[in-house]
């Protein structure tokens, strides 16, 4: 019988397969295929459904993959692991690969959205720029402790730090005085990195025609639309707006046995960074409220009086996830109100 589904252990140099036929019986095991054979050993099976973990590497392979005809699906590494079945087989390349092809299978998994080389481009964008600024956060917080050992205790505030400084260099012995000034034309060069790279997402965010309609939503700039676009795409892989609310981690987790249904926090799954640029951006729409009488801004009046801050900026991050969706769904089809003074 001809082989249905495969799972494919991904690693560096040495992957692992596990093929079956429509009986689910073993047609192809593979425990050690090298990354030069592949390929040609997947364009050599008929058009079959392919399943994989959602690693480094995996999109490319799925692209790769795709080619050939094949049905390729990419889940998450912690919803395999059940699958595993480790108290017959251990854990080990084999059994992984055993476990992704019954997982695939299963219609109540959960699967990763594909990517283009377009998206993970602008993604590379986003993660090197989260790289600067976490960089930058740790080069400042080392200036503030550096020269707290000498009596000097600055301001958080980058600005305020970098305006304060100079007035406390000249006091500083030699080789402390030349630390300080590496760390600030350090943390200069990061800051001018970090402006190219506002500059790009911006101009990528203004350039594609999703990004603009994604930026009318009160509470995303370029820098949210763009990383909503290169994440979820068209949203084909959800079927509605509140399972992209859950897979960024934005809706509560369930407690629940007996009948008695208990919401506890947010789980807080899923992509940190594009929650977290969704909560910012919540957080500004809250800030600029000022006295719009519209619907939203009255609804997030009410939340704020209601559940407090920063439960009113969960929820607003919660509703543009799924207004976002709606967005790259259907396209110019979804209408929203206008803002009114």
């Amino acid at each position: 019988m001809p082989i249905v589904t495969v799972g494919i252990d991904l690693a560096k140099n040495v992957f692992a397969i596990h093929g079956v036929d429509e009986a689910g019986k073993a047609a192809l095991i593979k425990p050690r295929v090298s990354r030069d054979q592949l390929g040609m050993l997947i364009a050599q099976l008929p058009p079959c459904l392919i399943g994989m973990e959602a690693c480094s590497g995996a999109h490319h392979w799925a692209r790769e993959f795709q080619r050939y005809g094949h049905i390729v699906k990419l889940m998450a590494a912690k919803l395999v692991a059940p699958y595993r079945m480790s108290g017959k087989r251990g854990k080990n390349d084999a059994a992984d690969a055993a476990a992704i092809c019954e997982a695939v299978t299963r219609p109540s998994m959960r699967f990763v959205p594909l990517k283009d080389e377009h998206q993970q481009a602008t993604l590379c964008l986003h993660r090197t720029r989260q790289g600067f600024v976490e960089e930058r956060t740790a080069i400042y917080n080392r200036l503030r402790g550096l020269l707290s050992e000498f009596g000097v205790v600055l301001p958080q505030s980058p600005e305020k730090l970098r305006r304060d400084i100079t007035a406390h260099l000249d006091l500083l012995p030699g080789w402390a005085r030349r630390c300080v000034s590496d760390l600030l034309d350090h943390a200069g060069n990061i800051e001018d990195r970090l402006v190219e790279y506002d500059r790009a997402i911006g101009e990528i965010a203004r350039e594609d025609e999703r990004s603009k309609r994604l930026m009318q939503l009160r509470g995303v700039g370029p820098t949210t639309a763009s990383a909503l676009l290169a994440s979820i795409g068209a949203g084909h892989d959800f079927r509605n707006g509140r399972q992209v609310a859950a897979w960024l981690g934005l809706t509560p987790g369930q407690y629940s046995s007996g009948g008695k249904a208990r919401l506890g926090s947010i789980t807080k799954a899923g992509d940190a960074y594009l929650r977290s640029l969704l909560v910012l951006g919540a957080r500004a729409v809250m800030a600029n409220l000022g006295d719009k009488q519209d619907r939203f801004s009255r609804w997030v009046r009410n939340l704020m009086e209601r559940r407090g801050y920063w439960r009113a900026a969960v929820a607003i991050a919660a509703k543009n996830a799924r207004m976002a969706w709606a967005v790259l769904k259907y396209g110019d089809d979804f209408r929203q109100e206008p803002v009114t003074a």
